[in-house]
């Protein structure tokens, strides 16, 4: 019997990638109401919020290798910001198990800066010091590569974040090649948290496809 492609299977698991604060609690109010039968699980960042470091973890494809890890079996990647660019790295790698994408506010791996977003990053870096140096510096350009990844995509986006602003999730349902925009009037960097209730029949309707 030949195999589905995987995006063509349900997740057998929802693996939620946080953000550059590492907060694996920003999740919660999201994945909580999910009606997914399948298990959920976040991945934690080392050395990043309350995870303590790894000698393991020293740099960006540390912790794509990281995520990597942990698919197994038909997986649904979720993310935010920094968290989505690891995602898309993470599906390229594993594009057998990957079965779906949902990305907010991210990246994805291109040029933001060029599409109107703030840097975040030298501010970030002198708020919290004892995160990894790396995280600053780190750069990537994933913009030819988009068109691999075959998985359904949903990317939410809220039109008051200065540092990924629409322009970016509009860039991204450009570049892949099954990729649907939702933008949340209102909705800032932690729209995925701060707007879960309105997000989780979104995010159901699409691990459903």
């Amino acid at each position: 019997m030949t195999s589905l492609p995987s995006s063509r299977r349900a997740p057998s698991q929802l693996l939620f990638l946080p953000g550059a604060s590492g907060n694996t609690a920003f999740w919660q109010p999201l994945a909580e109401r999910l009606e997914t039968g399948a298990p959920r699980a976040v991945v934690a960042w080392p050395g990043f919020g309350q995870e303590p470091p790894s000698p393991a973890i020293q740099g960006f494809d540390d912790l794509v290798d990281r995520v990597v890890a942990r698919i197994d079996r038909p997986t649904a990647l979720i993310a935010q910001s920094i968290g989505g660019a690891i995602a898309v790295r993470a599906a390229l790698a594993a594009r057998e198990q990957v079965t779906h994408l949902v990305l907010a506010v991210t990246s994805g791996g291109i040029d933001t800066q060029g599409l109107g977003a703030q840097d975040w990053r030298t501010g970030f870096a002198a708020a919290n010091p004892t995160y990894p140096d790396w995280l600053a510096t780190f750069r990537s350009d994933l913009s030819h590569e988009l068109r691999d990844i075959r998985q359904p995509v949903l990317l939410l986006w809220g039109d008051a974040d200065p540092y990924s602003p629409v322009a970016v999730g509009e860039r991204l349902r450009a570049l892949l090649p099954d990729a649907r925009l939702h933008v949340v009037a209102g909705g800032t960097h932690d729209l995925a948290r701060d707007h879960a209730a309105a997000l989780a029949p979104l995010v159901d309707a699409h691990l459903a496809r």
